[in-house]
């Protein structure tokens, strides 16, 4: 049976889901696919946060829902865009001046974003911390609200649709996205070889570890189409050539 905290995390998605649908529905023009991304982002993490997670490999699928899978669907849905269109003008002045912030500077940056999300993923496997989870429920839920917080920065300075300060290249994003599948193959292969210890039997450490290195690729295979699928170089250049163009035959300015 899960925790109640969890539980509590699972209501609060729920609830979050509703508003969203509500602002929605007052923007007549919003994307019905930002909603449907958005709503099965939470519901991905509603199922990961319910999930009775008895072994290392159901530890792991967890972590592959709401460290990954649903944050990718939740930051399509653009929620801050959303927000910023439904928003009384003073409210959305102050949103404006919050994404401006030096601290959101500092965290809002891809290589910033990978420390936490890797980093986090290997402090819990590589010291006691995942034994001391199985432990104490109320650790073990706010080493969920870490990996849902960092999985849905990571896909929000990669790939999302919201507006990010300063935000990199396609090319350079893509590179910081390269390192990532990098590091949870490397991460996978040594957690199955047995290298990185866990206190599981040996088939449950195996299973937990497929499941990273096949989950892991599916979920960064969809960040990246997520990321690709808005960038249109050679479309903005024929664009741009055609506006000069025709800026020339007008001879405007």
């Amino acid at each position: 049976m899960s925790h109640p905290h969890h539980l509590d995390l699972a209501l609060l998605v729920m609830a979050a889901a509703i508003g969203y649908e509500l602002l929605a529905a007052r923007v007549p023009d919003w994307p019905p696919r930002r909603t449907l991304f958005f709503l099965a982002g939470a519901a991905l993490l509603v199922a990961g946060l319910t999930l009775e997670a008895a072994g290392f490999r159901a530890h792991m699928l967890q972590h592959l829902l709401i460290g990954m899978l649903a944050p990718l669907g939740l930051v399509l849905g653009a929620p801050v865009t959303l927000l910023l269109r439904t928003s009384p003008r003073p409210v959305a002045r102050l949103i404006g001046r919050a994404l401006r912030h030096r601290a959101v500077h500092l965290v809002a940056n891809p290589v910033t974003a990978l420390a936490l999300n890797l980093g986090g993923l290997a402090v819990l496997h590589v010291t006691p911390l995942y034994a001391a989870t199985t432990r104490d429920p109320a650790l073990a839920t706010l080493v969920h609200v870490h990996f849902v917080l960092s999985g849905y920065l990571f896909a929000w300075v990669v790939a999302g649709p919201d507006p990010a300060p300063r935000r990199p290249s396609v090319p350079a994003r893509l590179v910081v996205l390269g390192v990532a599948v990098a590091f949870h193959s490397i991460f996978s292969q040594l957690l199955y070889a047995g290298v990185i210890d866990v206190p599981a039997a040996a088939e449950e450490r195996r299973g937990g570890a497929e499941l990273m290195y096949y989950g892991g690729d599916i979920a960064e295979l969809l960040l990246a189409a997520a990321l690709v699928s808005g960038w249109r170089p050679r479309r903005q250049g024929v664009k741009t050539a055609r506006t000069q163009s025709s800026s020339l035959s007008l001879n405007i300015r």
